[in-house]
């Protein structure tokens, strides 16, 4: 794009930018000032006193001293807009007249003691303000008592890691992060140090550097609820001795105190509600017994389902027999009887470990359609990989439906995802799975879905399955991921413009001698029947694009559909610049005129970028 050869200006007098070209040609290109689009001058209008306003919630009233855009909107007018066009019901005319005294506050500094209402611009700027016109609830509002295994849950892979699978470090700060972001699992692989005395967190059987789990757990204690109330539950990766079992549970109870919840019996006939678990933390590994099991090289299945000693597979597991398992061997080969025995008295003489695992956990030791039967009287949860998941509901659909109606099922990347990326989601939500765990270090269209999903019932990590997943029918029947339902209903999108670019990035940062040339792609992801991309035109040369157009969506299954939003800048010799992006749950999409705010390639919200969109539910 030719950067090192860029110089441009701002002229504040004459409202425009300057952009010089090859330091010999001066290019001036007018700043076009941001005005109400038809839509909102028509609402503004049709509510508004004054000025030939209607004021009455849709009247034609007195239009005799002009089109209305000079009236003002009080508090009682302001309220039936929002019952009226923007479908929210519940707002009183007090709660109105806050956002009416915040909108003054901001844009008024002098004049705010004597403004009661909001003129045309004022109104414009409301719409366009996110935190008060937000496109989603922001405060959590679904029912949070039913039992974990009825919600989405935000879940983390290797929460640990700083960035790729091999060779990159491990830390507390990209927990802390991960907790600050909403995330409510987090997992830890748990491994020996150097003299065998005291517990490390790493990637195991990579060049990854550890760090001490006494960080780690600290920093979930101070961090864990920083964002959202409701249980954090810890995914462990348990490589340990017996001893360091014990010392594992030891630090755990001293760390989290009371904040730690276990059950009073060994396994769990339903699982407890999120809303009976706040600020409280659990743990969910495999018990010591099996884990020892999955250990021992005599008891090892000679079929293709055979399971490591961790739930997930390391590097090469499949192609090298590790140190580790060697060395496990010969000291397994090499034990007497009474060896042996003094091993057991001494696990249950340490029976704490094993007593705070709230959510036993495990991976596949037979076949998965076998491990998938529903047990009566326990809940568990079982972890496949993505590769298991596209295999089993390839061909038993309806089991993982049915398994993951009372248990939790965490799927997990494949073992090449060396680099730390990420799969798509949505296979696992249409099956219930409710433990989908990403690599939060990264970023990607995949993780800009989970950021979307997530973004729903307030952002505290939990989301309310929809209720056809739950749902059993009289000869035990259960949903259909792979049967085509017909359109359920349509979402209609109109894009009017967008604003905050100038504010957030250099003036040259798109193109060096002009002002960018944005478009806005639309995507919608769900099941594969209702997946469909959108674009609108490109506005050329311009900071402040106005679009003003609308497209529609048929959604067959709109409980699981997310509405993709991606911002770029069109370049004719290189590929188009990123502008921002978001993702929004369409379940949770509020009907009107709407604030969207954009967010970066990490999923960091942009200080000032925004969109104002309509949405439209027939």
């Amino acid at each position: 794009m030719g950067k090192e050869k860029k110089t441009e200006s701002y002229n504040n007098d004459s409202g425009s930018y300057n952009y010089k070209m090859f330091k010999c040609f001066n290019r001036k290109f007018k700043i076009n000032e941001v005005t109400p689009t038809d839509d909102v001058r028509d609402a503004f209008c049709q509510f508004a006193v004054g000025g030939g306003g209607g004021g009455g919630g849709g009247t034609d009233g007195d239009s005799s001293d002009g089109d209305g855009s000079s009236g003002v909107m009080g508090a009682e007018q302001l309220c039936s807009f929002l019952d009226d066009h923007q479908g929210e019901s519940g707002t009183t005319v007090a709660e109105a007249q806050r956002l009416i005294d915040e909108v003054i506050r901001r844009r008024h500094h002098v004049t705010r003691f004597t403004r009661h209402g909001l003129d045309l611009d004022d109104f414009f700027n409301f719409l366009f303000y996110e935190d008060l016109n937000p496109p989603i609830t922001p405060h959590v509002h679904q029912d949070m008592t039913a039992p974990l295994s009825h919600y989405f849950i935000y879940t983390g892979h290797n929460s640990y890691l700083t960035g790729n699978q091999l060779s990159s470090d491990c830390s507390e700060v990209p927990v802390i992060k991960a907790l600050q972001r909403g995330v409510r699992v987090i997992e830890l692989d748990l491994w020996p140090n150097s003299t065998g005395t005291d517990i490390n967190v790493l990637h195991g059987r990579t060049l990854t550097t550890p760090v001490p789990l006494i960080k780690c757990l600290k920093s979930i204690r101070d961090y864990a609820f920083s964002s959202s109330p409701y249980p954090v539950i810890i995914t462990l990766e348990d490589h340990l001795t017996p001893d360091l079992q014990a010392k594992v549970a030891e630090m755990a109870t001293q760390i989290f105190g009371q904040m730690l919840y276990y059950p009073e019996s060994d396994s769990l006939v339903e699982f407890p509600s999120p809303a009976s678990l706040l600020h409280r933390i659990i743990i969910s590994t495999k018990p010591p017994k099996e884990y020892l099991e999955s250990r021992n090289p005599i008891v090892k299945q000679k079929d293709n389902n055979v399971s490591p000693s961790s739930e997930e597979e390391t590097p090469r597991t499949e192609e090298i027999q590790t140190l580790e398992s060697m060395l496990f061997d010969q000291d397994f080969e090499s034990k007497s009887d009474s060896d042996q025995e003094d091993e057991e008295a001494s696990e249950d003489q340490k029976p704490a470990y094993k007593r705070l695992i709230t959510i036993h956990a495990g991976k596949p030791k037979g076949t998965v359609k076998e491990e998938m039967k529903v047990v009566v009287d326990k809940v568990r949860r079982l972890s496949l990989s993505e590769q298991e998941l596209d295999r089993t509901c390839s061909s038993n659909s309806q089991d993982v439906v049915r398994f993951t109606q009372r248990n939790l099922l965490r799927i997990y990347p494949k073992g090449t995802r060396f680099n730390s990326s990420n799969y798509k989601p949505l296979i696992g939500w249409t099956h219930g799975a409710q433990m989908i765990a990403f690599n939060m270090q990264g970023y990607g269209k995949s993780l800009w879905l989970m950021h979307g999903m997530f973004r729903a019932n307030g952002g505290c990590g939990y989301v309310k399955k929809p209720n056809f997943l739950m749902k059993k029918g009289f000869h035990d029947e259960v949903f259909d991921p792979r049967k085509k339902l017909p359109v359920k209903e349509t979402l209609k999108v109109k894009v009017y413009m967008g604003d905050g670019w100038r504010m957030d990035f250099s003036h040259t940062h798109f193109d060096a001698y002009s002002p960018p040339d944005f478009y806005t792609k639309m995507f919608i992801v769900g099941v594969p029947a209702d997946n469909a991309k959108k674009k609108t035109k490109i506005i050329e040369d311009n900071w402040y694009p106005i679009w003003d157009e609308e497209f529609s969506f048929p959604l067959t299954v709109p409980e699981l559909a997310l509405l993709r939003i991606e911002v770029r800048e069109y370049d004719m010799s290189e590929k188009d610049d990123f502008g921002g992006q978001t993702c929004l749950p369409v379940a949770e999409l509020r009907p009107g005129i709407r604030s969207v705010p954009l967010y970066d390639k990490k999923g960091e919200k942009m200080k000032s970028v925004r969109l104002l969109m309509r949405f439209i539910f027939e």
